[in-house]
């Protein structure tokens, strides 16, 4: 479990933390991507978006959307077999981050927090995890510990730094795994469905941390099924549909307005309900594994028997 917030803190964590929002080219351009696993399975098909400096976006859609796909692709980790993206102007391609000093400049700009935490922790220590980034950036070794021990102050980990990160709770792994992105102050800071095996105060904490890393300058991209924090991590979202399109963005704030979409792309579903002789149907949607949630809008439709 998390401890008590300090997200708050983020925002006045200074030369760290701080990303002016910029003019100049957007931070993500992609044109007409497609993305064909091994397997031949279609992850993504005719994906075209553009993401500016300073914003923050939720990516959503069902399982298999190909949502997570996006963000490795954003990330550098896996690339289109169609179409082209561009990350501050520059092409991103495998060719081009074969270029040590081309991944240096993509890695220091574009940070990655994985859905699973253990799949990106993996030195001894917490104190090592969060100084791997500054060492590779080349900082001196006051730099260093000056950074990992703001960073712990900052995410509530001062008393687990000496701890192995296996050892840890997935929401304390969630945080180092955070602390080490953070760690070499990123422009901008991707997330894929950051919120999952998190208990409700963690999910909270979380969701303040966006918050407050966006407004401290940062641009935050979120892939995402948990439609209950969207309004408040994203301005802008884009919904994916299974067929693996980009269907529909809107604005956070107005994602339960288009009903009808979010049944149409499998967002949420309609349950019938008996009262006397009244039979009516209205949207429902899973936050989570197990959560069961009603989502807070007016009926689709109502038959009297």
């Amino acid at each position: 479990m998390l401890t008590q917030s300090k997200s708050a803190s983020v925002q006045t964590y200074g030369d760290h933390l701080a990303t002016d929002r910029c003019a100049g080219p957007a931070a993500f351009a992609l044109a007409d991507i497609g993305f064909r696993y091994q397997s031949g399975a279609v992850a993504l098909r005719d994906i075209s978006l553009t993401i500016g400096h300073g914003e923050k976006v939720a990516v959503i859609g069902a399982n298999g959307c190909g949502k997570s796909t996006l963000i490795k692709l954003m990330d550098g980790l896996i690339f289109p077999q169609v179409g082209t993206m561009e990350v501050f102007g520059e092409s991103l391609t495998e060719a081009r981050l074969r270029d040590e000093r081309t991944a240096r400049r993509f890695r220091r700009r574009v940070g990655f927090v994985f859905q699973n935490a253990d799949a990106q922790l993996f030195s001894p220590t917490v104190r090592e995890e969060i100084a791997f980034g500054p060492l590779q950036m080349g900082l001196s070794q006051a730099e260093v510990e000056c950074r990992v021990a703001d960073l712990a102050t900052l995410m509530g980990l001062d008393k687990l730094l000496d701890r192995p990160p296996f050892q840890l709770s997935g929401g304390e792994k969630k945080k180092v795994a955070i602390a080490c992105t953070l760690a070499v102050n990123p422009d901008v800071i991707l997330l894929d469905e950051p919120t999952n095996g998190l208990d409700p105060r963690s999910q909270r904490w979380l969701v303040e941390t966006l918050v407050a890393l966006h407004a401290a300058g940062k641009t935050v991209v979120t892939a995402t099924h948990d439609l209950d924090i969207v309004p408040e991590i994203a301005d802008r979202v884009l919904i994916f549909s299974e067929d693996h399109t980009l269907a529909a963005e809107c604005a956070g704030r107005d994602l339960f307005m288009d009903l009808d979409l979010l049944l149409r792309v499998n967002l949420i579903h309609e349950h019938a309900h008996r009262h006397g002789n009244l039979v009516h149907s209205h949207p429902h949607y899973h936050s989570g594994e197990h959560d069961h949630q009603h989502v807070d809008v007016p009926k689709l439709q109502e038959n009297q028997l």
